[in-house]
């Protein structure tokens, strides 16, 4: 990718041509930073974005093993563990040994964990219209599939 920097100065060294505010890393942390604010004056009931992950995974797939819940949603281990305990503490969730492999905890949405992403859904919804409103149509779409693509 050439910078503005590059295309004024074609006999510069690379280091000084290079724009950091010009590049995907930064543009990607500052477009992750912008919705990750959003998100967090938004949400009800100090839900994070990766419980509201969480309960949203388990909506769609009812239950599953907190390795699988952690992997669908692109969470290590450890921080899998943590969110899970959370939302335990909360009720929101249960985590049973699972019958077939005791090493194995299968993650249940609990009926207020229900409740609660009912309410939280529609939210949601408009912190990815806010967080997209500076895109119209076409854009919105490519920029989503780029994503994805790079994901």
């Amino acid at each position: 990718m050439r910078t503005r920097a590059a295309a004024r100065n074609n006999g510069t060294e690379t280091w000084q041509r290079y724009l950091v505010t010009e590049q995907v890393g930064f543009l990607l942390r500052t477009a992750a930073q912008r919705h990750t604010s959003i998100f967090a004056s938004q949400m009800i009931e100090g839900l994070t974005a990766p419980q509201f992950a969480a309960l949203s995974k388990l909506m769609e797939l009812g239950a599953c093993s907190q390795n699988q819940l952690g992997r669908l949603i692109y969470l290590d281990v450890a921080t899998i563990k943590g969110v899970v305990e959370r939302l335990q503490a909360r009720r929101l969730v249960t985590a049973q040994k699972d019958p077939s492999d005791g090493r194995r905890h299968e993650i249940t949405l609990t009926e207020a964990g229900r409740r609660l992403m009912k309410k939280a859904v529609p939210i949601a919804e408009r912190i990815t219209e806010q967080t997209l409103m500076p895109l119209r149509g076409r854009d919105r779409a490519t920029l989503l599939r780029l994503l994805k693509q790079i994901s």
